[in-house]
């Protein structure tokens, strides 16, 4: 099994990877990954799909909105974050946007005159930081090796995690599993819409975990949304409920993500 995710090596997707695959490749955005699994060229992606601190990743939800992929599990992990760097003595801070977000008071508190530069990547952040002395990195502190770990645990809450998501080519797409995930365009826009789309669910006692509107960027106004489920795809309840969904969306479409199970990934030393 070959995976590839986000580089370079060391990124916490990378971790979240090696649970998946022994032989992971890298590039540099979700969107790439996502398109070389819907292309054939890999046979899995693991991608974040939410931070409890953040929320969702957008460019993760608008990849699985145009591309024609599976989701066959998710992986949650915790996320500890580490300011790490040659010297005490630095200008910026480099990071993923994401874990700039998530350590934000305590830049904020401790180096509020640092400059905040977002990288592709934590481990990216962590290169800069080996290649300028003037530099900082927040990441794993695994990720350290030659550098210094200043501080340990800067994150806004120890509670921080963050959801990935395995996707796989389409027809490996499961109808089992204990959550589901669907993308629907509804090619509609009315009062009630929304309502209309959900209450199926809500009359069959299925619990929605994450409903999450995006733009379609067919025109101003008009979505696509983005719902996860507690129910397999297999349940009877499931498909009265999508059935309905469907014909709600008969001028638009309905993409089964797949269903799938969760798995809690914790990450050791390297």
């Amino acid at each position: 099994m070959q995976a590839v995710t986000l580089g370079p090596a060391g990124t916490y997707s990378h971790r979240a990877a090696r649970a998946v695959a022994d032989d992971v490749s890298f590039r540099e955005s979700v969107t790439s990954i996502v398109e070389s699994v819907a292309d054939g060229e890999y046979h899995r992606g693991v991608v974040p799909i939410e931070n409890s601190i953040e929320g969702s990743v957008t460019t993760t939800l608008d990849a699985l909105a145009e591309n024609d992929v599976a989701v066959v599990r998710e992986l949650v992990t915790p996320i500890r974050h580490a300011l790490i760097s040659q010297t005490g003595d630095f200008e910026t801070v480099a990071s993923h946007a994401q874990a700039l977000a998530q350590c934000r008071a305590y830049l904020e508190s401790e180096y509020p005159d640092a400059n905040r530069e977002a990288v592709a990547s934590t481990a990216r952040g962590v290169e800069r930081a080996r290649e300028d002395s003037s530099v900082a990195a927040i990441a794993h502190p695994d990720n350290a090796e030659e550098l210094t770990v200043l501080a340990e645990d800067i994150q806004e809450r120890t509670s921080n995690a963050t959801r990935f998501f395995v996707v796989a080519p389409a027809n490996e797409r499961s109808r089992a599993g204990g959550k589901t995930s669907l993308v629907v365009y509804p090619s509609a826009n009315y009062p009630g819409l929304l309502l209309s789309l959900l209450e199926p669910f809500a009359q069959r006692d299925i619990n929605l975990t994450r409903v999450e509107s995006r733009p379609s960027g067919e025109r101003l106004g008009d979505y696509v949304f983005h719902v996860d489920f507690e129910a397999g795809l297999y349940e009877e309840r499931t498909e009265e409920a999508l059935a309905e969904v469907e014909a709600l969306a008969e001028n638009g479409w309905v993409r089964k993500l797949g269903s799938y199970d969760t798995e809690h990934v914790l990450f050791g030393s390297d």
